[in-house]
Order: C-alpha cells, then structure tokens, then sequence
C-alpha cells in the first residue's frame, strides 16, 4: 500500500519546502535587483497565475491519479512514446540538477561556518569579496561540504514519507520562516526601509526590458519546482479526499510570500549601506557579507541569514531527491533504504567532477562552460522548460478531460475554476513556457 501524508499540513509543508529553495532566497531578489525591482515583481505575480499554478495542478493531479512515481506515472497513463517517456526527462533532470546543486548547497554551509565564526566581519570589502572565489578554488573544502549535505539528504530520506520528508519538513519550514520574519522586521528598522519597499513594490516599466518581462515568467515557472518530477511524486503521496485546487494555490501563495519577503529582508539593508541590489548573482555571497561587515548586529544578522539558507537549500535537495528514490521503490520493487544508499551513491559520484568544477577541472568544460554552469545551463534553459511545456500540452489535449475533471472537481464551487484551469493549461501555460523557453536558447538575442 503506498505511503500518504499524514495530514494537510504535512503535504503543504513538504511541497513549499521544496519550492522554497535557493531560488527564493537567492535568485528572486538577485533577478529582481537586476530588472528594476516593482515592474518585475508585477508580471512576476501575474506569471504565477496564469503559468506556475496551473502547471502545478496539473503535476499534482498526474501524481494523485496514478499513485506512482514519475516515469510508471506517465507511462501507465499513456501507450504513446512521446507521453509515456515524458517522465524520463524529469526524471533526468532531476538527476543533473541533484549533481550540482549539492555543490551549490555546499557553499552555504561554508558561509554559516564563517558566520560563527566571524571571520569576515571585519575584513575589507575587496577581501570579502575574494573569499567565494577562494571557495569555489578549494577542491577539498568543495568536496568536504558538497559530502556533508549528501549525506544529510539521504539519511532524511531514507525514512519515509512521514518520519523523513514530513517530519523534516515540519522543523525545516517554520524555523525557515521564523528566521525570515527576523530578518524582515530588522530590514524594516533600517534608514533603507522606505527605500527597499519602493524599489519592491512601486513600478517602474521604463525599467523593465524584454528580457526582464520574460525571465519574470520563466521563475514563476521554476519557483515551483516544476517539469522535474517532484510534485508529480508529492502528488502520488496525496490523499483522494484532499482538494488539489486549494492545495496547489497555498503552495503557490506561500512560495509566492516567502521571495516577496526575502526580498524585503535583503533589499533595504543593501540601500542602507549604499550598495546597488542589482548586484547579480554574487548579491548573496558577495554583496551581502560585505553588508554585514558593517551594518549593526551584522554578525548575528549573517548567522540568522545563512542558516536560512542552508535549511532552504537543504529541503529543496531532500524533494529532488526523493523523484529519484521514489523511482527505484516503485519501479524496481527497491525498498527505501537500499533504492535511498544506491541513488546517493549515485548522485555522489555523479556530483564529485561537479564540485571540481573551478579549481581540479577547470579546465574541462560542457557546451563552452565549466561543468556547473553547463549542467545548469542544460536543465534550467533546456530539460525544465521542454518537459513543463510538454506535460501541460500533455494534460490540455491527450489526457482525457474527464479524469482532469475528477481530479479537481470535487465540489460544485470548482466547476468554473476546472474551466478556467483547462483554458489556462491548453492555450496560456505551454506558449508562455514556449516563449521563455525561445528566450533561454538566445533566439531572441
């Protein structure tokens, strides 16, 4: 019999703690800095409607139909090769992106060590900015921390359902949001507060190119963690009598919430101490520490920010893993323990040249990038956009309407929102993920 949450919340809870991951708390305020902050959040929160949301129905609504793991969920609802190897693409992006982002992961923890220790609290900030480059130079460190967080997402996976992606998830969440309601309210007592909201909320479309319009529209789309199989897995662990529709839209909002709120903690304590927000990737590894440096109660500040981080990165890494885990367990007749170790392993061989990326094997490159770049650059701009584009082209016009409308219509308040879901995903969802899709591959540059 296949495992369930426990509860409401427990399903909630593990799917936003997959979908708020570093893309929240990293990328939204970065993306957003750079693309002019009000404008971008606009289209942004319109994006989420009518492209991330109901994409997400659609993964979970697959998920619960089937009651099975990503690939056997496609291919027990269709005999079409094009549909029913939908689900290897997930899952292979699942794997590419489990093999760099451990790395990723890694490099918070390196920067929670430094928080405790204060180790650049009052360094100079050309010094400061230099430490991520000594980082990601140092094989050893790379390895060390890429290890600690493998090893920490397969011993809270090879629980369970309940004992290890619920339970987790439960201390994982809450203490995630505690820290960023911190961080917030001290944002707000700052001379920059007045200073980061208008940047946030007030828009400026001068500011807001093409580009921007339609990188607003492809992180709707990946906030979610969708097209790499995670939320069709939540989606087979849910119980029939659950309601989808209320349930995606929490998820949806929350995850909606917490990067409208990282962006708020982040955005006003930049402005205060003069700094620019679109500071690009490097906002948080290299912006922010030099913040820190010199803000009051920085060094407590930078501790609370970068368990943040780790606690987002880690549970984003439990649910990527857990398409992976599940695959063997349904698939292969593995129990969890096994397919857990095997799927670890695997990972953990595949991510070790990954680690190496700037330092060992710097010099080996993929598609003219190093290793990680190109990894990423592979999932985030190819497999992602292709495999949403093709599961709502999938669900709008070869799955059979009728098992959508079961799926969601649960009550009689649902039948116009099933029929505005289906117009939604048929004609809105997979040309706006074309369109974002056309964008990544530089057709439009």
């Amino acid at each position: 019999m296949r495992n369930h949450w426990s509860s409401q919340l427990g399903f909630l809870l593990a799917a936003v703690g997959s979908a708020v991951g570093l893309g929240n708390i990293w990328k939204f305020p970065y993306i957003t800095g750079m693309n002019g902050g009000g404008a971008f959040v606009i289209v942004y929160l319109i994006a989420i409607v009518i492209c991330g949301l109901p994409l997400l129905i659609a993964e979970l609504l697959i998920g619960r139909e089937t009651q099975k793991d990503i690939v056997g969920s496609f291919k027990s609802l269709s005999k079409n090769p094009l549909w029913s190897n939908l689900g290897w693409l997930n899952f292979a992006a699942s794997f590419i992106i489990l093999s760099y982002y451990g790395t990723v992961a890694g490099w918070t923890l390196d920067y929670l060590l430094k928080s405790v220790t204060a180790s650049y609290i009052h360094l100079p900030a050309e010094e400061i900015t230099g430490l991520f480059g000594q980082l990601v130079g140092d094989a050893y460190t790379q390895l060390l921390y890429f290890t600690i967080f493998m090893i920490l997402t397969v011993l809270v996976v090879l629980n369970g359902v309940k004992k290890g992606l619920e339970r987790w998830n439960k201390i994982l969440m809450p203490s995630l949001f505690v820290i960023l309601v911190i961080m917030f309210v001290y944002a707000m007592t700052t001379d920059g507060a007045a200073k980061g909201i208008r940047f946030m909320f007030y828009p400026d479309f001068s500011r807001l190119s093409v580009d921007g319009v339609l990188e607003a529209i492809g992180h709707s789309f990946f906030t979610l963690s969708l097209a790499m199989g995670i939320m069709v897995t939540y989606g087979s662990y849910m119980d029939q009598k659950e309601s989808i529709f209320p349930m995606a839209s929490r998820v949806a909002i929350l995850d909606t919430v917490v990067a409208l709120v990282a962006g708020l903690a982040l955005f006003p304590i930049v402005f205060t101490v003069g700094l620019e927000p679109a500071a690009g990737p490097g906002l948080i590894f290299k912006t922010l520490p030099q913040v820190f440096a010199v803000i009051p109660f920085g060094h407590q500040l930078s501790l609370l920010f970068f368990v943040l981080l780790s606690f987002a990165a880690l549970s984003s890494m439990i649910s990527i893993f857990e398409v992976v885990v599940a695959y063997l367990i349904d698939e292969k007749g593995i129990g969890r323990t096994k397919a857990s170790l095997i799927m670890g392993v695997a990972v953990y061989i595949a991510g070790i040249p990954v680690a190496l990326s700037y330092n060992v094997l710097s010099d080996f490159t993929i598609i003219g990038m190093p290793i990680l770049d190109g990894l990423d650059n592979i999932a985030s701009n190819y497999m992602l956009p292709i495999g949403g584009m093709l599961t709502s082209v999938y669900v709008g016009y070869a799955l059979k309407k009728e098992i959508a409308r079961q799926q969601i219509v649960d009550s009689d308040k649902l039948v116009k929102v099933f029929n505005v879901w289906f117009f939604l995903i048929r004609f809105v969802t997979p040309v706006t993920i074309f369109i974002v899709f056309l964008n990544k591959i530089g057709l439009f540059g």
